[in-house]
């Protein structure tokens, strides 16, 4: 992947939190899947709470870091109503040979192709200059309403349990102070 060396020229994009989440489809693969390949939209997870994870690149080793961690925890966020959606600008036959490589264990949850950068764009990822999704991270409530982003420069990978404790915070509806723990 090739690497930016300057952010200063990027257009700021005010925040979505607030607004209804942007419609998504496409083709994920999963081991769940019958054949491995199946088409995901967010109508798919209506009435849960859905994280939403942009990841540049397969094979890279935040991006196989965080997908294998989030699909260790899986169960915690299936447990408090929760579903995982990992994004890449990668081919669906590129997800599938990441998942087949071992490298990222055996994730649970499928792993959707945004390999003509539509999902990044509405999501606000995108980066034209770079050519990838950045790293970005949503959490849409049950209605559809995105509630929570973070989107960073690629370098660095995103706390599975910073995720869950946002994600919980955000589920008791109520104020929640710095470093609050459930």
């Amino acid at each position: 992947m090739d690497m930016i060396e300057s952010f200063d020229d990027f257009d700021y994009c005010p925040p979505l939190v607030g607004q209804q989440a942007p419609d998504f489809s496409g083709t994920a693969f999963s081991k769940a899947f019958e054949g491995g390949f199946g088409e995901v939209s967010l109508g798919d997870y209506k009435g849960k709470w859905l994280v939403l994870f942009f990841y540049p690149a397969a094979f890279t080793g935040p991006c196989n870091s965080e997908v294998k961690a989030f699909g260790q925890r899986h169960q915690e966020f299936q447990a408090i109503g929760a579903e995982l959606l990992g994004v890449s600008g990668d081919s669906k036959f590129t997800l599938e040979k990441l998942v087949a490589s071992g490298e990222v264990g055996d994730p649970p949850y499928p792993l959707l192709s945004d390999s003509n950068h539509h999902i990044g764009v509405d999501y606000r990822v995108y980066v034209d200059e770079a050519g990838v999704n950045f790293r970005g991270l949503f959490i849409i409530d049950p209605e559809g309403t995105l509630r929570y982003q973070v989107v960073h420069e690629p370098f660095v990978a995103r706390s599975t349990d910073e995720t869950l404790r946002v994600l919980k915070a955000l589920q008791t509806g109520e104020i929640c102070l710095v470093d609050w723990q459930p």
